[in-house]
């Protein structure tokens, strides 16, 4: 548990050789898989905290996240939207059910990435993203196989409804049973997808279940993925920002002392104020 709002997995970084240095600029993935949290009068969530030097995206699939920052910055994220927090120099975060769900009780199924910043942008002011799904770019597959939701990068040649440090890929592939989508990043990119509804076969290969991950070797430009029934699947591609990472807690910088200026900034109030 992350508070006691967010089950998660944690896919990055993980034992399995997804080290931040292996994934970047994907340097955090938690994935809270499809849960039901029951009715509450008093919404659960994560407390005030701080982050500085990269981004938080957070992609909705069921449920409703409401969400505050320092920076002024806040908003409600329900199913189909994304939140895009860029916290850079620093911001304090809360994030919480909304009220509404929580009340009512649900389904919540959320995916949380920290995307890393070069060394010239972890220092930039913070900005906020909130991007609905009707202001997601999408692409329509032909033969009825579904739709390509287009958040970050490109897709024969749509580009992505968010704006982005360095070259990164965020897509949601929504198949129909049958449905086929060909992908093509470059081979240095660091390249995953992650089943979040449904089953899929990826490159002919054996089949890949709900809530399961697959990690791309660094040796091919491009694969496909065949929906053995309905189902979704975030694909993440970056290119690495190839510098070093120097991670403590919600601050991920490229050295010893930058971490620990960001915990004598934090102290100092330079973080900003928010409420609990």
């Amino acid at each position: 548990m992350v508070g006691d709002g967010f089950r998660v997995h944690n896919f990055i970084p993980s034992r399995f050789r997804l080290d931040m240095q292996r994934m970047d600029p994907f340097i955090m993935m938690d994935y809270n898989s499809k849960f039901y949290f029951p009715p509450t009068p008093k919404p659960k969530g994560v407390g005030v905290h701080p982050h500085r030097g990269f981004e938080t995206v957070t992609i909705a699939y069921k449920g409703k996240v409401a969400h505050h920052d320092s920076s002024g910055n806040k908003g409600i994220i329900g199913e189909g939207d994304v939140q895009w927090m860029t916290a850079a120099s620093g911001v304090l975060h809360k994030e919480y059910h909304e009220e509404n769900f929580s009340k009512t009780g649900g389904d919540f199924q959320m995916v949380q990435l920290w995307v890393n910043l070069p060394a010239k942008d972890k220092m930039s002011r913070p900005k906020y993203q909130a991007i609905t799904n009707a202001d997601i770019a999408k692409v329509k597959l032909p033969d009825n196989a579904g739709m390509i939701e287009v958040i970050a990068g490109e897709y024969q040649g749509v580009k992505g409804s968010a704006s982005t440090f360095t070259p990164v890929h965020l897509q949601n592939a929504k198949l129909n049973k049958g449905g086929k989508a060909s992908f093509s990043f470059p081979s240095d990119y660091n390249t995953v997808v992650l089943v979040i509804e449904g089953s899929v076969k990826v490159n002919d290969k054996e089949s890949v279940p709900t809530d399961h991950l697959v990690l791309f070797e660094n040796n091919a430009d491009d694969f496909t993925i065949e929906a053995l029934e309905d189902s979704i699947v975030l694909v993440l591609s970056g290119k690495p920002i190839n510098e070093p990472i120097y991670a403590h807690g919600p601050f991920v910088m490229n050295t010893r002392a930058e971490i620990m200026q960001a915990f004598e900034d934090v102290n100092s109030g330079k973080f900003g104020y928010l409420e609990d």
